[in-house]
């Protein structure tokens, strides 16, 4: 099995390699072809490496692959962990990649009409683009099978790398250009708190293996550091929030969310892989995996847990004003990371990932199908300007459907298990903040709803909005995109039924996920767990169906039947709807004190140790030093003999006495 876990990432690589380094050579064909091969490649091996694990139950595989330093005690090696959580990492992260790949080859068709004819920056774009995405699946997968937190933060730091190439890949937008910067920095904000956590790791287990990190995780929670003076801070608890920063930035969580929305900038396919399956689930997966030593501070697991209730629902809401369609799907995700951050901090770790598991396909599916419909409009994205596209789009319209419901929870779609369980725990755990928890993931039901058919509805339903031209040229893509969208449809209406009992409430993750006896959330609910159907028929008897109802019928009579409600209570609340608008001005937060105070700061620093310090003192004092002293020793030189001869006895006398001394 060594060498089949080493061609999983690998074939995804070599794949990125020909079409990056020999573009120009192979072709569009050729491009398309090698990479869809090498995933494809991966994603079959990591199907075998799940039935593996899974269904043979192989026990977990944590070998070195080669030590790349020794440093004193500490190994820095490139190592692979594979157990039933990675294999079900790879398997979504290989799968959801796949489907991406073909959906790119007619999405991407004709993107040389995104270049000006004088630039050669889209020379071979199309070739760049897919070794992108390629390399982006490596980077995901090495981070997902690391068994150390060295190879971690490489994963880490590479799909934070190609999405700054994937989000700016429209690199003569300038919209492009501020998004992918800006998703940089933000994550550098993030990772800076990550780092960090690594490194007080090493300082105190002498160790970046997970299991020697977890076999001491016990001995860090009794030891105490001082941060600042007289304040003994819980290491295990330091480590824990600093390593959680880190997944705030990748996982977009409040206050380090404003970089996901702007990524929409990027082509549709990538928003479907950075926001499904790979770059946003990097921080939930960690967490997930460092569940030994979050299980220790509940400190931690209290930060995380109101952190993901803010977003959740304060994200949701924004959903409800986007008119563009693929922001609308963005603000979903941000609201659904909440979820599953929310679901981490109540230490239902299983149902955490299992959500991740679930929203990575109906995710995907909602981004593709965004895609389609764009691609259908000419690339308009405003849905004010869409409406009635269901007689032309009838794939696209019904695997929206399928999308939108799983997203919503209906009753038997593989988000209502997930979702529905995550409710469910935090309702009973007992961690601090989980009544905060609770009630914002609740309302998040019928904010999801709302928004979630609002685009729905006006997209597909009612009066058509576009003009002629449109009109007359709207017609289903072709079979490049559609069966990607078919194929994502399965899983959003049957994995969720078809894994449940295994993934939340059985052993499926084995030692993979630890977790105390006293935070029980999730375990008073497996005990009233007696399958699949039997979970769907209880759901009638709480609140998230009821809600989820509510706000399907309240998009479809404000959208479909009575329009002007939206307009009238637009006007009404308009000092909301202007907060809800400027994302409740995050950026224009960011840009004032930050942006701002740094070019002041840089300007200050300047004006100050460029100008007065460097120029005034060390450039320009220099100089008037070396004039003063040419001018007093120019005094000297008078021309007369004996004036030289004095000079000289004094000089002598001088070194006389300095011996003498010495």
């Amino acid at each position: 099995m060594d060498i089949l876990y080493l061609a999983i990432p690998l074939a995804s690589l070599f794949g990125a390699i020909i079409a990056g380094f020999f573009g120009a050579q192979i072709g569009r064909k050729g491009a398309h072809t090698v990479t869809i091969l090498g995933v494809g490649i991966s994603f079959i091996l990591s199907l075998i490496a799940l039935n593996h694990h899974v269904f043979n139950g192989a026990p977990a595989y944590n070998e070195s692959v080669y030590v790349w330093m020794v440093s004193g005690d500490i190994r820095f090696e490139i190592g692979f962990l594979v157990d039933n959580l990675t294999v079900m990492m790879m398997s979504v992260v290989t799968g959801v990649s796949l489907m991406v790949h073909i959906y790119t080859i007619g999405y991407m068709a004709d993107d040389l009409h995104n270049w000006p004819k004088e630039s050669l920056a889209g020379t071979n774009s199309y070739q760049r683009f897919f070794s992108y995405i390629s390399l982006f699946t490596f980077s995901m997968l090495m981070l997902v099978m690391s068994n150390n937190f060295l190879q971690l933060f490489f994963g880490w730091e590479a799909v934070g790398l190609v999405s700054y190439l994937l989000i700016g890949f429209w690199s003569v937008r300038p919209t492009a250009v501020y998004a992918n910067l800006k998703a940089f920095l933000v994550n550098r904000v993030g990772d800076f708190g990550f780092i960090l956590g690594i490194a007080a790791v090493v300082m105190y287990t002498g160790s970046l293996d997970y299991y020697e990190v977890f076999a001491q995780a016990e001995q860090l929670s009794a030891q105490t550091m001082s941060i600042f003076s007289g304040t003994e801070w819980s290491v295990i608890s330091v480590i824990c929030i600093l390593l959680f920063v880190g997944a705030m930035g990748k996982s977009a969580q409040m206050p380090l969310h404003v970089w996901l929305p702007d990524s929409m900038e990027g082509p549709t396919p990538i928003s479907a892989l950075i926001h499904a399956a790979t770059m946003v689930t990097a921080g939930i997966f960690m967490v997930t995996r460092m569940s030994p030593m979050y299980e220790l501070s509940d400190a931690a697991l209290s930060f995380i847990i109101v952190i993901g209730a803010m977003t959740a629902f304060l994200m949701g809401l924004i959903g409800i004003v986007q008119n563009d369609i693929k922001r609308v799907v963005a603000y979903s995700t941000l609201s659904q990371l909440g979820y599953m951050t929310v679901a981490l901090g109540a230490s239902a770790y299983s149902a955490a990932v299992f959500h991740l598991m679930t929203h990575a396909f109906f995710k995907a599916l909602l981004f593709l199908a965004a895609g389609a419909v764009i691609m259908a409009m000419h690339h308009e994205q405003d849905m004010r300007k869409m409406g009635g596209l269901k007689k032309y789009l009838p794939i696209t319209y019904w695997t929206s459907l399928v999308g939108s419901l799983a997203l919503i929870g209906f009753p038997g779609f593989s988000g209502f298990f997930s979702k529905d369980g995550i409710i469910e725990a935090v309702r009973h755990s007992n961690i601090a903040g989980s009544d905060l928890a609770y009630y914002a993931v609740l309302s998040g039901v019928f904010i999801t709803a709302f928004y979630s058919f609002r685009m729905f509805f006006m997209v597909f339903h009612g009066e058509e909005r576009m003009d002629k031209h449109t009109r007359e040229h709207l017609h289903e893509p072709s079979w490049v995109v559609t069966v990607p969208l078919i194929l994502l449809a399965i899983p959003s209406v049957f994995i969720g039924g078809f894994t449940i009992g295994d993934m939340l409430f059985g052993d499926y993750f084995g030692s993979a996920v630890y977790i105390a006896e006293h935070h029980n959330g999730l375990a008073e609910v497996g005990k009233h767990f007696h399958g699949a159907w039997a979970f769907v028929e209880e759901g009638f008897s709480h609140p998230p169906l009821y809600l989820a109802a509510s706000g399907v019928i309240a998009a479809w009579y404000i959208y479909l039947v009575q329009p002007s409600i939206a307009a009238n209570t637009k006007q009404r609340f308009s000092a909301i709807y202007k907060l809800l608008d400027n994302k409740y001005y995050f950026d224009d937060f960011n840009a004032a004190f930050f942006g701002k105070g740094s070019r002041l700061l840089g300007g200050r620093l300047w004006q100050v140790g460029d100008v007065k310090f460097i120029d005034g003192v060390l450039v320009n004092g220099s100089a008037r030093l070396v004039g003063w002293f040419a001018g007093v020793s120019r005094k000297l030189q008078t021309g007369y003999l004996y004036h030289y001869a004095f000079a000289m006895i004094v000089g002598v006398l001088m070194l006389f006495a300095i011996g003498l001394a010495v």
